[in-house]
C-alpha cells in the first residue's frame, strides 16, 4: 500500500534571475552604493535596499530570506536580468522532487495563478484557500563561490555559493488555511508543515496555528508530521511557532542557518566536538520528540526516531545532491546517478566522530563529495532535501 503525503502550507511563484555582476556593479553606481552602505539587515524599502541588502549577502558568502516593501520592487530590479520563472515553497520543491521518483502528494496552497497550473506535476493534487488569481513573485539569486562584484573601487568576494530571497507575499504572508484540509489530512500517512516564516502579525500566526491544530485532529492516529523550519521575516514569531511545533511535530527538520541562529553563534560545522556540542544545546532549546539538522556537509537524527531514518536522511542528501549537481529538470536516473557518489574521507571521519560522541540516540550520515561540480545549482536545496527525505522513509 503506497503511503499518502499531503505537504503544506503554501507554494510561490520565483523569479530565478541569472547571475550577472555587471549589471550589479551597474546598478550599484547608478544608486550610488559603496560598500559602507552594505547591510544584510536593512529594511528593504527601495530597489537600492534589496541591491545593498544582496551585496552584503554576497560579501558574506551567505543565504536567507528577505521582506521587501512592495512587489514592485522585485518586479524592478528582476527587469534587468534574464530570469526564469520556477515553483518555489518548501510544499512545492519536495513535491517536485518526490515526483521525479514516481511519489504523488498533495499539497496544500495559499495562491494560484497560471504559472501554478503550467508547472506543478500531472501527479501533485491540490487544496487550496485561494479565492483568486494572484501573483507575488519571490526574487530568487543564485550566486556562485569566487562571484566578484565591484562596489565603490572594492572588489567583493563570495566566499562560498549560496541563494537570497526577497518577497512581499500577501497571500503567503496571510496563510489561509483551506476549509477541505481536514478531508485531505484524513488518509494522510505523512503530513509536511512549513511556510510559518513569512507571517508578520501576532494575531494571524496564531489564528493559522489554531486553525492548523483543529485540521489535525483528522488525521489518523499513527500518521507522522514533519515541520521544516526557515527564516523568519519577524524573527521574533520564530518562538512561537516553535512552541507550537515542538509538542505536534514528530519530527522538527532545520538548516544550519537556521540552527545558529537559535544558538546565537556560528558553528563550524567540520568540527565533531563543536557539531555535537551544538546539536545538544540545539535539542535542549528546540525539545522535539526527533530533531533533524541538514547542512552541506552532514545531515543528523537525534531523539526518539533517530536510528530509524538513516534511510530517510540517506535520501535528502541524495535529492539535494542530485539537484545542486543537476540544477532543475533531473530525471530518476540523474539522482540513481548520484546516489553512487561516495562521501569525501573527511566526511566519513567527521560523522562516525559526531555519532560517536552523540550516543545510540542518533544517526549521522555525511553528505556527498560534490568538489568536482563546476556550476552547482544553491536554490532549493533544503526543500529538496526534504522532498527526498519524505520520499525514502521507512514507515511501517
Amino acid at each position: 500500500m503506497s503511503t499518502t503525503f499531503v505537504l503544506g502550507m503554501g507554494g510561490t511563484v520565483d523569479y530565478e534571475i541569472r547571475w550577472d555582476p555587471a549589471v550589479l556593479e551597474q546598478l550599484a553606481a547608478e544608486l550610488g552604493i559603496g560598500p559602507d552602505d552594505l547591510d544584510r539587515m536593512a529594511p528593504v524599502d527601495s530597489v537600492r535596499d534589496l541591491v545593498r541588502t544582496l551585496l552584503a549577502f554576497v560579501r558574506d558568502g551567505v543565504g536567507g530570506e528577505r521582506f521587501v516593501a512592495s512587489s514592485g520592487i522585485v518586479e524592478e530590479f528582476a527587469a534587468r536580468f534574464s530570469k526564469e520563472v520556477t515553483l518555489g515553497g518548501t510544499c512545492v520543491r519536495a513535491a517536485i522532487a518526490m515526483d521525479v521518483l514516481g511519489i504523488p502528494s498533495t499539497m496544500h496552497l495559499v495562491s494560484i495563478d497560471d504559472n501554478v497550473r503550467r508547472l506543478l506535476p500531472a501527479s501533485v493534487d491540490y487544496v487550496s484557500s485561494a479565492v483568486e488569481d494572484t501573483l507575488d513573485p519571490h526574487l530568487i539569486v543564485q550566486y556562485p563561490a569566487g562571484a566578484r562584484v565591484r562596489v565603490g573601487g572594492v572588489e567583493l568576494v563570495a566566499p562560498h555559493p549560496n541563494r537570497v530571497i526577497f518577497a512581499n507575499d500577501p497571500p503567503h504572508r496571510e496563510l489561509r488555511i483551506a476549509p477541505d484540509l481536514p478531508d485531505a489530512l484524513r488518509a494522510a500517512d505523512v503530513f509536511l508543515l512549513s511556510s510559518f516564516n513569512v507571517i508578520q502579525d501576532p494575531a494571524v500566526l496564531e489564528s493559522r496555528l489554531a486553525q492548523v491544530r483543529d485540521a489535525m485532529r483528522a488525521l489518523p492516529p499513527d500518521a507522522l508530521v514533519v515541520f521544516e523550519d526557515a527564516g523568519y521575516h519577524v524573527p521574533a514569531l520564530s518562538r512561537r511557532v516553535r512552541d507550537e511545533m515542538v509538542w505536534c511535530a514528530d519530527v522538527y527538520s532545520l538548516n544550519e542557518d537556521e540552527m545558529q541562529a537559535y544558538l546565537g553563534r556560528p558553528v563550524d560545522l567540520l568540527d565533531a566536538p563543536t557539531v555535537a556540542k551544538a546539536v545538544r544545546e540545539l535539542h535542549e532549546v528546540v525539545p522535539a520528540p526527533t530533531l533533524v539538522v541538514h547542512t552541506k556537509y552532514w545531515a543528523l537524527a537525534v531523539g526518539q526516531r533517530a536510528t530509524s531514518l538513516r534511510s530517510a536522511l540517506v535520501g535528502g542528501i541524495t535529492m539535494a545532491s542530485t539537484r545542486y549537481w543537476m540544477g532543475d529538470g533531473f530525471t530518476p536516473e540523474d539522482y540513481a546517478a548520484t546516489a553512487s557518489l561516495t562521501p569525501g574521507t573527511t566526511a566519513q571521519q567527521l560523522v562516525s566522530d559526531v555519532a560517536d560522541l552523540l550516543g545510540p540516540d542518533a544517526c549521522v550520515v555525511p553528505a556527498l563529495d560534490l568538489s568536482g561540480v563546476a556550476t552547482p545549482t544553491t536554490i532549493g536545496l533544503g526543500d529538496s532535501f526534504v522532498g527526498g527525505f519524505l520520499a525514502a522513509l521507512d514507515l511501517p
